[in-house]
This record gives structure tokens, C-alpha cells and sequence, in this order.
């Protein structure tokens, strides 16, 4: 217990133990901020967003004007009637 009393900390060696304390905290608490947000981060969706439809792609065509009435209901029917067959 002597020890103690004949080796006092200078005013360096309390400036340093500050310094270093405040470190010490900082890197406790960005090492905690950083596992959290690791943690609650948002999963990302990996799946491909899904491919419209032959019908999704005529009725947006016709939206747009770029085919008639006439030619959408043609179409469309020539959609429901199947892959032709050829022999």
C-alpha cells in the first residue's frame, strides 16, 4: 500500500488516462452501434422480380395506343388458341 504513496500521477499521466479512457468508451460504444445495426438490418430480396405475361404485355400495348382494338382482340385470341402445331 506504500507504493501508491510515493508515486503520484503527474499531470500528463491524468491526461493520458483520460484521453485514453474516452477512447475506450468511444470504441465500446461505435463497436455496439455497428452489431446493431448488422443485426436489424432490412433482409435483401434476392428472387427476380416476375415476368409479365404475353397478356400483361398486349394489354399494355394497347393502354398505350400502339395497337387498335381490332388487333388486340385478334391477338389475344391468337394467345388463347395455343402454339400452332406444324407437321
Amino acid at each position: 500500500m506504500m507504493f501508491w504513496y510515493s508515486h503520484d500521477v503527474s499531470g500528463w499521466g491524468w491526461f493520458g488516462m483520460s484521453v485514453g479512457m474516452i477512447l475506450f468508451w468511444a470504441l465500446v460504444i461505435t463497436a455496439l452501434v455497428l452489431v446493431f445495426r448488422a443485426v436489424n438490418r432490412p433482409h435483401e430480396h434476392t428472387h427476380a422480380p416476375a415476368v409479365p405475361t404475353p397478356q400483361q404485355i398486349l394489354g399494355e400495348r394497347f393502354a398505350r395506343g400502339e395497337i387498335d382494338e381490332e388487333e388486340y382482340r385478334r391477338r389475344l385470341e391468337a394467345l388463347h388458341a395455343g402454339p400452332l402445331t406444324t407437321s
